[in-house]
């Protein structure tokens, strides 16, 4: 029997890349890194130990990020991920018509039934609401920061 493991949809500003608190950044840049290569002393505030406890935890970790794939180039060596799926969003910022958060429909979709825990800084009891209603398995949005 195959047994499947549950989601960690992960955000990138405001939970890997802290922002908002003592010695951090006061907000994350808008939308995605334009450049790759440009300097990003940001980057430097990433707790590089959270790679090898992410993947302990028994999830299939997926990115859900305005990153996109941009998050396995840059953040993945940061942290020590492997490259990892990236959850197939809406263009960042996407306004939904019902007041949802960007992402929220998208996840509940991606994650098609599994159970699966979403760890973003901007999830709202709107969001909540929706995964509960129309995500048949069990299924955790958590406000991190």
């Amino acid at each position: 029997m195959t047994v499947t493991r549950p989601l960690l949809f992960l955000d990138v500003d405001g939970t890997l890349l802290p922002f908002g608190g003592p010695g951090m950044l006061p907000q994350p840049r808008d939308g995605r890194p334009e450049d790759l290569d440009a300097p990003r002393p940001e980057l430097d505030l990433i707790d590089p130990a959270l790679g090898p406890l992410l993947l302990d935890l028994g999830y299939d970790v997926v990115w859900a990020t305005a990153w996109m794939g941009d998050a396995n180039d840059v953040i993945a060596p940061r942290v020590g991920l492997p490259e990892l799926s990236v959850a197939d969003l809406p263009p960042y910022g996407e306004s939904d018509p019902n007041g949802l958060g960007w992402k929220t429909r998208a996840l509940v979709r991606v994650a098609a039934g599994r159970p699966f825990v979403w760890v973003d800084d901007v999830i709202t009891e709107m969001d909540r609401r929706f995964v509960e209603l129309e995500h048949p398995g069990p299924a955790h949005p958590t406000r991190g920061r």
